[in-house]
Order: C-alpha cells, then sequence, then structure tokens
C-alpha cells in the first residue's frame, strides 16, 4: 500500500562533490517522484559516467537544471509557492519529525564537509535537522536526503523510522 503524498518537492544540491551521492539522489528521486532536482556550484551534472554507477537510468528521468549560485533559483521557488527547507544540524534546527510539510516543498543539501552556508540557511522557511543518538552528528548527504524527503512526503508530521 503506497502512502498519500503530501507535498510536492524538488531538491537543491549545493556543492555536493560525490558523483555517487548525486547519482544516489537521483535514483532516490526517482523512487519519490520528485519533480526536479537543482545542481548548484560545483555538484557534478548526469553528464558524468561515473554518475551512472549510481543513478542507474533514473538521471534519464528526473528533471534537472545547472546553475552556478542557488539565490534566483531560490526567488523563483518562493514566487511560484514553494516552502525552502533545508537538512542541517544546528542548535536552532527543527527536529525532521515534528515538521508538517503540506503543499510545495523545496529541499536543500549542502556540500558533504561543510554543509549549507549561514546565508543560505536565513533564506529558508525552516532548517531541519535528523535525530542522531550516535558519536556522529550527520550521516551521508545522500542518506540524509532521502531520510528528509521520505518523511516530508510520507510522514505527515509522524516519526517514521
Amino acid at each position: 500500500m503506497k502512502k498519500k503524498d503530501t507535498c510536492d518537492i524538488v531538491g537543491i544540491l549545493i556543492n555536493i562533490r560525490s558523483l555517487y551521492n548525486v547519482g544516489s539522489i537521483f535514483r532516490t528521486s526517482d523512487a519519490c517522484g520528485i519533480k526536479k532536482l537543482y545542481l548548484i556550484g560545483f555538484t557534478p551534472t548526469p553528464e558524468h559516467p561515473k554518475l551512472y554507477k549510481t543513478a542507474l537510468g533514473a538521471e534519464e528521468k528526473i528533471e534537472w537544471e545547472k546553475a552556478h549560485t542557488v539565490f534566483r533559483i531560490l526567488k523563483q521557488l518562493k514566487k511560484d509557492g514553494y516552502k525552502i527547507v533545508a537538512l542541517e544540524t544546528g542548535e536552532k534546527s527543527l527536529d525532521l519529525y515534528s515538521y508538517k510539510a503540506k503543499g510545495k516543498i523545496a529541499i536543500i543539501v549542502g556540500n558533504e564537509i561543510k554543509g549549507i552556508s549561514k546565508t543560505i540557511l536565513q533564506s529558508c522557511d525552516a532548517v531541519l535537522k535528523i535525530p542522531m543518538n550516535g558519536i556522529k552528528e550527520s550521516l551521508n548527504v545522500e542518506v540524509a536526503f532521502a531520510l528528509g524527503v521520505y518523511q516530508l512526503k510520507y510522514g505527515h508530521g509522524k516519526k517514521m523510522v
């Protein structure tokens, strides 16, 4: 039984280094019905042959757009009625599982080492964190993207995992 979607989601990938992470995000996006991915900065694009290893054809089905900076895209998405949500750890971040997503959502994930800049975070409607129980304070960016998308799209404000 498929859970009912509560929102439409687009993804924004900012300066993701790993081709394999980007390929996996394309695959997750296909599985979740993501409308579009925005590949920002030095995030690799599907033209790179190594991206195929993890995307497994999903890169051909997901619409994507390459941009050097994110602010024009954020402005347009807000104009189009999207809520901008970042996945980032921080003291002021809200628990992912308490956020009730409705309507149009743009989910941002950032660089594997540096995360998302403070300037970009200030442009967001919400900054969400995935609760951690271990010694590490973060997950692999693709894993975080997958958890975030599934929770926002199908979680209905309830903890799924």
